[in-house]
């Protein structure tokens, strides 16, 4: 196996969290360099069960959300294996779940038991609703905070009934937040010796990311009169049809509308008031948006794409999600990497985005089998081997 190159590298993380929104979050830590022990039942996280696999128990799901990991599954009920837990939490630098609060204090991991024990660690956690408030306690999961959100609303079909994103967003936004918070925190330790509780809440968290644009009138205290940036909003903002096709298809400044109508063949509506300014286009984008969707039509994609690029107006095909996998770009990236599994085989892996130039991430190990690493892990915790035998029997 590789050695840890990525900037979290020497930062070891007990890792209880199951489903999307913790995993994701401590994968990112994991990619970073970070020694993640995920801490599993022994019946596994259930997302092992979903999607295509070659073995059971090693869903396509699982694998997108716990590379760089080992794999403990243990019964916490078995007061053996409690005791190895806490040791490992005695020696980690961060502490990751997301159960519900009051869950986590009667197992007697909350932050006050636990930093009592180490006070340097990180404790990090993440659920639906603020710590200390009245929905502490209530369960939520991605459905329920995108309409709690009204997120859902945004996404509204055209019986205008509101409908989920067609992705877990609140999950992996909360999660990439978490991630982030938790880098923070480390940041404070090394600064000050400290280390603290972060709480990361999900319902606070898509607001605070869907509000940057469509807080509108709610900045001066009068909601209202209108939420919503009325051009992300508008029915025509959508990939536009070609003669053969769709096409993404952005433009911006003044000078790039300019640019756009001249390409369309109708340079007149540069000077058209709704649409000459910024102020203008904002007030009229429907109608704006509907001047595209006329005018594209007239062409095929790759006509439009060789217009469009050499005028610096960014364009592209719009294509489906599997189109990605043949993507020339992607491609000239290595986004995807085709590795080997120890049980699954040849199977792809996607790339860390983020480039680093003095600590680059890398992909140590691919998705652990269940309880692959048990007994590696519990000699790590001090257990001899009756007490292994009697914690994995």
């Amino acid at each position: 196996m590789e050695q840890a190159t990525g900037p979290l590298a020497g930062i070891k993380v007990i890792d209880v969290t199951t489903v999307v929104l913790g995993p994701y979050a401590t994968q990112v830590l994991a990619d970073m360099g970070a020694e993640v022990i995920k801490v599993e039942t022994p019946a596994g996280d259930t997302t092992r069960y979903i999607g295509p696999s070659r073995t059971k128990g090693m869903g396509s799901y699982f694998a997108t959300l716990n590379r760089n990991k080992r794999s403990l599954a243990i019964d916490l009920k078995k007061p053996a294996a409690m005791k190895a837990l806490l040791a490992l939490i005695d020696g980690a630098d961060v502490f990751v779940h997301n159960m519900r609060l009051g869950a986590a204090k009667r197992l007697g991991l909350d932050y006050e038991s636990l930093s009592k024990r180490n006070p340097k660690l990180v404790y990090a956690a993440a659920s639906g609703f603020r710590k200390g408030s009245s929905l502490q306690e209530f369960p939520a999961y991605d459905d329920l905070i995108q309409g709690l959100s009204g997120i859902a609303s945004l996404n509204a079909g055209p019986d205008g009934a509101p409908r989920y994103f067609p992705m877990v967003v609140v999950d992996k936004l909360t999660g990439s937040n978490l991630a982030s918070m938790i880098g923070m925190a480390l940041f404070h330790r090394e600064r000050t010796g400290q280390g603290q509780e972060v709480h990361v809440p999900m319902l606070e968290t898509i607001l605070s990311f869907a509000l940057v644009e469509h807080m509108w009138h709610g900045v001066t205290g009068e909601p209202e009169k209108g939420v919503g940036y009325p051009r992300v909003l508008s029915p025509h903002r959508r990939p536009y049809r070609t003669k053969d096709g769709f096409i993404s298809v952005i433009a911006v400044s003044d000078a790039q509308w300019k640019k756009m109508f001249d390409a369309m063949g109708v340079p007149h509506l540069a000077d058209d008031p709704r649409f000459k300014d910024m102020e203008g286009r904002t007030a009229n984008v429907d109608a704006l948006y509907g001047a595209l969707s006329d005018g594209l039509t007239s062409k095929t994609t790759d006509e439009w794409i060789a217009a469009l690029q050499p005028l610096d107006i960014p364009c592209g095909r719009a294509g489906t999600l599997s189109d990605v996998f043949d993507s020339p770009y992607l491609k000239e990236t290595n986004f995807f990497e085709e590795m080997d599994h120890p049980v699954e085989g040849k199977v792809l892996n996607t790339a860390v985005p983020a480039r680093f130039s003095k600590s680059p991430p890398n992909t140590r190990r691919l998705w652990p089998t269940l309880g692959e690493h048990n007994r590696e892990v519990l000699r790590e915790a001090g257990c001899s081997d009756a007490e292994i035998e009697e914690i994995l029997s």
